[in-house]
């Protein structure tokens, strides 16, 4: 609405009435008292901020419009990307505009000094003008559209990065360089900061159980704050921590994995997760050591397969090391820990690598490139150090070896407070922080310690990232996906990937007597242990919360136990005991017993264990059973543990490591639906005093040497 108190309307009273609409008008384009968002204006006020600005100066106001109606279409409006216009055009737009005749007071106060005919004329001119101002207002829109290129999806994608670039303030380009966490993050935080980016730290999730729209909803919240910023930036969401099937030495299937991983983020909205891991884990009591696939670098090399799968194919022409994610369905893929981060001392987590740069860059550097060549777009910088400093200050290995040499053109992240972590004790000068993390080549993290120079770099590459995922085209999520989320299809796929990440270390004494596969028809099973009934446990770390969980009731699945179930005869019968003595086991006869134990769930630095053993009651359990039937002992772990001391008790030995939800792949080759195949991704080692031990190491000498793995046939009765 246009505001005019009593002493413009009677200024004008005060002049020749033929030229009071010229007074009007001429108010209106000088915009006073106050300014309207068309032709240029950056500022609109509501009816309550005029409303109380005049009274205040004891000024009663007037308008041309019905106040409230006006007020509340301003209030409700929602806060899109394009420019506002003027409260009073707004409503000529909705065609809620209040005919002449019904004006009230306002034209009462007019109707002393003009008839109704001029009334009617001054009326329908002010309309004219109104109509005036809508037009300018869309010439004005038309024109700024024309003119943004970075908009338009046909221009070259350098060309848009460049023009959005040179529009940007310090603080929107500082914005677009920050993460922050779902829990402070809002529709008005991301609008009032610019915020470039939001995520789920371990277990920050929008609510208990969330469904797949709740997530959906919150991420299209924040999605919306960015819409309304000036530039209309869309953020990145990134709310997984992605780990995956480790053990199968196949990167055609772990792709597949990634293909339906992808969907399955997409289904609630996020674009981007922090997978893969590619570090090289070369020392089993490093806490993280189940994200990684292998203590053998080529391996590991291999197995970044899984971009692709989560990313899309790169195109054949596609310049290398620039990122690509291709479509609705795809994600953004984070190549992590920048690096080193699998050989740190005593597999410590967050620990100094000591090593020179020829064993860096033969161990713990391929993966990278591999990943790069197959169109990442992010890299994470590792907590550790290298000889000393800090990963997220190592200028030279991330400025000059990952962007200069390897030619990474995708954006480099920190981890989790990481540039905090760059001082001793954390925290003690962020200011010095700041300016190592980003000096040193992290893109995401006012002050002018930092050169615009490197700031503008930074940003061209997070806005490269943004095109190429398409998603200033299509920012918000698609509901469509949602049916994606725990698909039979994809848990099929799942169930696939535990079968063959099985790995069989011991099957009887000898070769020519056999433990497994299990008969399904006979007469009584024992299934015994702690892991055979817990979801929470065979999914482990990073599941749903943090540190994992306990329990069948935080997400879906099949147990192991239901899965034997499942699988034996009809008339076999299947006894479950989680702790069982030797009393128990004296008075009861069973043909075989199946003993599943392993690690209670852990992740980063809560599971560094610098013995590797099991916990005393698993011991217990197969001491117990296996000392009093014929056993087959199944180790639900993310790494190799301490067995030697119960080998010899032990009938047949299942590397089984976190088959996650799908505990019916285990039940699938136990009893010979499918064949043993899994080879060993790691060495297992006899005592923790020969760690660490790495195949093609002088000392090597391993229980169960890297690349090792019995295999069976599938039995031909099932």
């Amino acid at each position: 609405m246009k505001y005019f108190s009593n002493k413009h309307l009677l200024d004008c009273v005060n002049t020749r009435k033929s030229n009071l609409l010229q007074h009007v008008k001429a108010v209106h384009l000088q915009q006073k008292p106050f300014s309207c968002s068309f032709s240029g204006c950056s500022k609109t006020f509501s009816y309550k901020h005029v409303r109380d600005k005049h009274e205040k100066s004891g000024c009663h106001v007037y308008a041309y419009g019905d106040f409230e109606e006006a007020d509340e279409q301003f209030q409700s409006r929602p806060r899109g990307g394009r420019k506002r216009m003027c409260p009073t055009v707004e409503m000529l737009v909705r065609k809620r505009v209040t005919p002449p005749d019904q004006f009230g007071p306002e034209t009462e106060f007019l109707s002393q000094f003009f008839s109704q005919e001029e009334m009617a004329e001054i009326l329908i001119s002010l309309m004219g003008l109104l109509l005036l101002c809508l037009c300018i207002e869309i010439m004005t829109m038309t024109a700024e559209a024309e003119c943004m290129k970075y908009k338009d999806p046909n221009q070259p994608l350098n060309t848009r990065i460049n023009d959005l670039l040179s529009r940007m303030t310090l603080e929107e380009k500082i914005g677009q360089m920050t993460q922050i966490d779902r829990s402070v993050a809002s529709p008005e935080v991301m609008y009032k900061y610019n915020i470039g980016s939001v995520l789920s730290g371990g277990g920050s999730v929008p609510a208990k159980n969330a469904s797949a729209e709740t997530w959906i909803r919150m991420v299209n919240d924040f999605q919306n704050g960015s819409l309304s910023t000036r530039l209309a930036i869309p953020l990145i969401y990134e709310g997984v921590e992605c780990t995956n099937s480790k053990s199968t030495r196949d990167p055609a299937l772990v792709k597949r994995i990634g293909a339906a991983t992808a969907l399955e983020i997409r289904a609630t909205g996020i674009h981007f997760t922090f997978a893969p891991c590619v570090a090289v884990c070369r020392d089993p009591r490093w806490g993280r050591c189940y994200e990684s696939y292998s203590e053998d670098p080529k391996l590991v090399q291999a197995m970044t397969e899984i971009i692709p799968g989560l990313q899309g194919e790169i195109p054949a022409n596609s310049r290398k090391g620039v990122p690509y994610v291709s479509g609705k369905d795809k994600v953004a893929a984070c190549a992590k820990h920048y690096v080193g981060d699998g050989g740190t001392a005593m597999g410590i987590n967050e620990n100094n690598v000591v090593i020179d740069r020829h064993g860096l860059l033969s161990i713990h550097m391929p993966p990278y490139p591999s990943a790069i060549i197959k169109g990442v777009a992010s890299v994470m910088i590792s907590y550790s150090s290298w000889n000393g400093v800090k990963m997220h200050a190592n200028h030279e290995l991330i400025t000059g070896f990952l962007k200069g040499s390897l030619g990474f053109k995708g954006f480099v992240i920190s981890d989790w407070q990481g540039i905090d972590m760059i001082t001793s004790p954390s925290h003690s000068n962020y200011s010095y922080s700041i300016m190592k993390g980003i000096s040193a080549g992290i893109d995401t993290v006012k002050n002018k310690i930092i050169p615009m120079s490197r700031i503008d770099d930074a940003v061209k590459i997070i806005l490269r990232v943004k095109f190429t995922m398409g998603i200033f085209e299509k920012p918000l999520a698609d509901l469509r996906l949602v049916s994606q989320l725990g698909s039979q299809e994809h848990r099929e796929l799942a169930r696939e990937a535990v079968r063959r990440s099985l790995m069989l270390l011991k099957n009887g004494e000898c070769a020519e007597k056999p433990i497994l596969p299990l008969p399904k028809k006979t007469s009584k099973i024992l299934v015994a242990g702690t892991h055979a009934d817990n979801l929470g446990y065979q999914c482990g770390g990073w599941t749903i919360q943090w540190q994992g969980h306990s329990g069948n009731n935080l997400t879906q699945g099949t147990t192991v136990l239901s899965a034997l179930r499942n699988t034996v005869a009809p008339e076999t019968r299947v006894v479950y005991k989680k702790n069982p003595d030797a009393k128990f086991m004296k008075s009861n006869n069973f043909s075989h017993a199946i003993v599943i134990v392993g690690e209670p769930p852990y992740a980063e630095g809560a599971g560094d264990n610098p013995n590797l053993t099991i916990p005393k009651s698993s011991r217990r359990v197969i001491r117990n059973v296996c000392g009093a039937a014929t056993c087959v002992v199944c180790l639900i772990t993310g790494r190799p543990v301490v067995i030697k001391p119960y080998l010899s008790i032990i009938d047949a030995l299942v590397a089984a490591w976190l088959p996650g939800t799908e505990g019916q792949g285990v039940a699938d080759v136990l009893f010979g639906d499918y064949g043993f195949t899994g080879k060993l991704p790691r060495t297992w080692f006899k005592s923790v005093h020969q760690l660490p031990m790495n195949v093609g190491d002088p000392h090597y000498d391993p229980l169960f040497p890297y690349g090792y793995g019995l295999t069976t046939q599938p039995t031909k009765a099932n």
